[in-house]
């Protein structure tokens, strides 16, 4: 099936003992980062459904439900991509969507892509994410879980950044 120009990050989430939420993020087998369950779409799927089915596919997680689409896009260039050579030659950059899931219990089945998946509060999360597009998504979200706007909960890069 051929690879849809479009990538998906997905955060999945649990309330731990304390009402505090846990993120899951993922360790990559082969380079040395953090991330998201991360993806492209095949053939016609929405960025919904290739949210679910790389879910699935990566962590075992199979819900239906508790899915929360966030605001978050960013950009990759279409070259890091294998697929580069199926799209059209102006397409320079493919858009990645970003969405958290809400699942009862903090357990996966890992795929061969990852050797390790953690379940972190969210400023550990946050500091061990590899990608600027990762962290931004998984602000969106805690600020969601939590019920927060984005003047209550800024986000700890860009505090680091302005000196405040």
């Amino acid at each position: 099936m051929a690879r849809a120009p479009f990538q998906v990050i997905v955060f999945p989430f649990v309330e731990s003992t304390d009402g505090e939420p846990l993120y899951a993020v993922f360790r990559r087998r082969e380079m040395e980062m953090w991330q998201a369950v991360s993806g492209g779409g095949e053939g016609a799927e929405t960025p919904l459904d290739a949210a679910r089915r790389e879910t699935r596919e990566e962590t075992g997680i199979d819900s239906s439900d508790g899915w929360v689409r966030l605001d978050a896009q960013a950009s990759i260039p279409s070259s890091v991509f294998g697929s580069a050579g199926q799209w059209p030659l102006d397409l320079f950059v493919v858009p990645e969507y970003a969405f958290g899931v809400r699942v009862a219990e903090p357990a996966v089945t890992l795929s061969a892509e990852h050797r390790e998946c953690a379940w972190l509060p969210f400023d550990e999360a946050h500091r061990r994410l590899t990608w600027d597009s990762n962290r931004v998504a998984l602000w969106e979200l805690n600020c969601r879980v939590r019920g927060l706007s984005p003047r209550e909960a800024p986000d700890p890069a860009i505090t680091r950044l302005a000196g405040t």
